[in-house]
């Protein structure tokens, strides 16, 4: 199963140019979309969800007339056939809305029922096998305005996994999630992407790193980056510098160095350089994918590079 997107561009009426001819391969299994807010993360997902039309490009969902479980298609185009591509698609937004007097099971029967599941056994079946899935089998009593903004997440997953979706898309699921309820949540998404495209968009670097096996960073409607995490991070190796400073000195050393990040670290400003060439009295850094993303967003690698 691949995803191809080609040359898509998107403006808004108010002359925001949203997307910039992205071009992207999207494999089987999970890919990250990481960049910052605004960067055109979520009007390429509801692209690719068939909510919006590009102005320009095309999409292609691409896999045997099996895997879409379709008859006579192998491939959909994603702009043009969209209610073949709501046969088989999932998607969590955002922002969702749930009617909060309403029980899990009951919501959860409810969707079901509109994606299809006419025969009542077999819905029974779909949707305690869901809510297992997303361990909200013993809540499922509850109402839904008790839930935790997890809880809510995953219920958001099992709505999205009604069908058994070949495409799913999840936009910033994790923003908001406290640790402990983010660390379930990912690995529920960590289990989906063995026989499904799996495009999670975030600004959030932990979590492209620890569920994609490829990725792309975007930024004012543009691909910057595009690679393996793990070859992304080893690319980067013998680059990244790394002083501690006073905040005062931050100024001038902007204007000598290539600064991609600072933070503080017990009152003080530790920044990360990128450099080629060995600098005198920086220490060397290990790199990981937060370098990668910075590295990226201070324009040093080419736009499309693959790795």
């Amino acid at each position: 199963m691949t995803l191809q997107i080609t040359n898509i561009s998107k403006t808004y009426p108010n002359g925001v140019h949203a997307l910039k001819n992205v071009t992207l391969t999207v494999p089987n299994g999970m890919y990250g979309l990481l960049g910052p807010n605004g960067a055109g993360k979520s009007t390429l997902m509801r692209i690719l969800a068939t909510l919006q039309e590009p102005d320009e490009g095309t999409v292609h969902l691409i896999g045997s007339k099996s895997a879409l479980d379709l008859q006579h298609v192998n491939v959909i185009d994603v702009v043009k056939e969209k209610d073949l591509v709501r046969k088989t698609l999932g998607y969590l937004p955002q922002e969702f809305g749930v009617y909060p007097k309403s029980k899990a099971e009951d919501l959860l029967d409810y969707f079901a029922i509109l994606k299809g599941f006419s025969q009542r056994k077999s819905r029974k079946q779909v949707v305690e096998a869901l809510l297992r899935k997303t361990n909200l089998w013993d809540v499922r009593k509850q109402k839904l305005g008790g839930y935790s903004g997890g809880m809510r997440q995953r219920f958001g997953v099992a709505v999205a996994l009604l069908g058994n979706p070949r495409l799913l898309i999840v936009d910033e699921p994790t923003a908001g999630l406290d640790p402990a309820e983010r660390v379930r949540f990912l690995n529920l998404l960590s289990e989906l992407g063995e026989n499904s495209v799996v495009i999670l968009s975030t600004h959030i670097v932990e979590d492209v790193s620890e569920l994609c096996a490829r990725m792309a960073i975007i930024n004012k409607g543009e691909i910057l980056h595009e690679a393996e995490p793990l070859k992304a991070i080893e690319g980067l190796k013998g680059k990244i510098w790394r002083k501690m400073i006073q905040k005062s000195e931050l100024h001038k050393l902007e204007h000598e160095y290539n600064i991609i990040s600072t933070k503080l670290l017990s009152g003080r400003t530790v920044i990360h350089v990128y450099s080629e060439e060995s600098l005198g009295d920086f220490e060397p850094v290990q790199p990981n994918l937060e370098d990668v993303y910075f590295t990226a967003m201070a324009g040093q690698y080419q736009q499309h590079v693959q790795q």
